[in-house]
C-alpha cells in the first residue's frame, strides 16, 4: 500500500456520480438496478431477465450483494488499497451473487432460469477496476471523443470476433441480445475484469442495453460532449431512449472526474 508520513496517499481526482433508472415505455416493470457508493467509489449496473418478474428478483439480488459486501470492504480498507486486492474481492463478491441467484432460482419455481448482466466498477485513486458480464456497456469519454470499455458478451459479438458476421450485419440482427454470460445461470461464472488508467475531466457512462439498442455509439457521443450536470445529462439519456421507442428498461450511471481541490497547484 502506497503511504505518505504513515498516512494514505491523498486521491489526485475528485469524482461526482449520478444514476437514473426508468421502465420505458413498453415495459410493466423495471428489471434493470443501479447502485452508487460514492464514499467507496462503486458503481454497480444489472439487467436481469426470467419470466414472472424473476429478472428484476436476480438484478437486485446482484447489486444488493455487491454493493453491501464490496462497498463494506472498500470502506474499511480506504483509498490506499492495492488494486490486485479489489480485483480479488470483486471477483469474491460476484462468485457469491452467482451462488445466491442460481440457488435461489433452484430453491423456487417461479425464479427458474433467472439471471442477470453485471458491471461493476471501483475508481481507485486514478484508476478504474471494471468487471463486467453479459451485454450491459461501459465507456469513457475523453478529449470529446467516446470509446467503448467493455465487449458484449453475446453471439453477435462473437460472430464479428471470428469475422463470420459484419458490423452492419450485427446492428440489424434479430438476435443481438442472445448472451453467451449472464450472472446465475451457471455454477462458474466468468467475469471480465479490465483495468484502465483515469485522468481529470475524464466521463464515464455505464448502462444497460435499453439505453444501447436505441441509441449508437455516434449519438451517445454528441449528447454526452454537453457540459451540463449530470443529473440533467443522465436524464437526457433516459428521454431520448423513450423517444426512440423506450421499448425495454433503460438505466445509467455518470461518472465525472476532476482535480482534487487539495491537489490544485501541486
Amino acid at each position: 500500500m502506497g503511504v505518505t508520513d504513515g498516512q494514505p496517499m491523498p486521491s489526485p481526482l475528485d469524482y461526482e456520480f449520478c444514476a437514473r433508472t426508468d421502465v420505458g415505455r413498453v415495459r410493466s416493470n423495471n428489471e434493470d438496478a443501479v447502485a452508487v457508493c460514492a464514499d467507496a467509489r462503486l458503481i454497480v449496473v444489472a439487467d436481469g431477465m426470467g419470466g414472472y418478474n424473476a429478472g428484476e428478483v436476480a438484478s437486485a439480488m446482484a447489486v444488493q450483494i455487491i454493493e453491501q459486501e464490496l462497498g463494506a470492504w472498500l470502506m474499511a480498507a480506504g483509498q490506499a488499497v492495492d488494486v490486485t486486492l479489489i480485483r480479488e474481492t470483486l471477483t469474491a463478491c460476484v462468485d457469491r451473487a452467482n451462488a445466491e441467484i442460481l440457488n435461489a432460482a433452484l430453491d423456487r419455481p417461479e425464479y427458474a432460469g433467472m439471471g442477470t448482466t453485471l458491471v461493476a466498477g471501483v475508481f481507485a485513486r486514478d484508476r478504474l477496476l471494471l468487471g463486467h458480464i453479459g451485454d450491459s456497456r461501459g465507456y469513457l469519454l475523453r478529449d470529446k471523443r467516446l470509446r467503448r470499455i467493455t465487449r458484449d458478451h453475446t453471439w453477435l459479438q462473437e460472430q464479428v470476433d471470428s469475422g463470420l458476421m459484419t458490423l452492419q450485419h450485427a446492428r440489424h440482427s434479430g438476435m443481438r441480445n442472445l448472451l453467451t454470460r449472464a450472472l446465475g445461470v451457471d455454477p462458474q461464472v466468468r467475469l471480465e475484469i479490465n483495468e484502465f488508467t483515469v485522468q481529470a475531466d475524464d466521463l464515464f457512462l455505464f448502462c444497460t442495453d435499453g439505453l444501447t439498442d436505441r441509441m449508437n455509439d455516434q449519438d451517445l457521443e454528441v449528447l454526452l460532449r454537453d457540459p451540463s450536470a449530470l443529473p440533467l445529462l443522465a436524464e437526457r439519456l433516459l428521454q431520448q431512449a423513450n423517444a426512440l421507442g423506450g421499448r425495454d428498461n433503460t438505466s445509467v450511471i455518470l461518472a465525472r472526474t476532476s482535480v482534487a481541490a487539495g491537489m490544485v497547484g501541486r
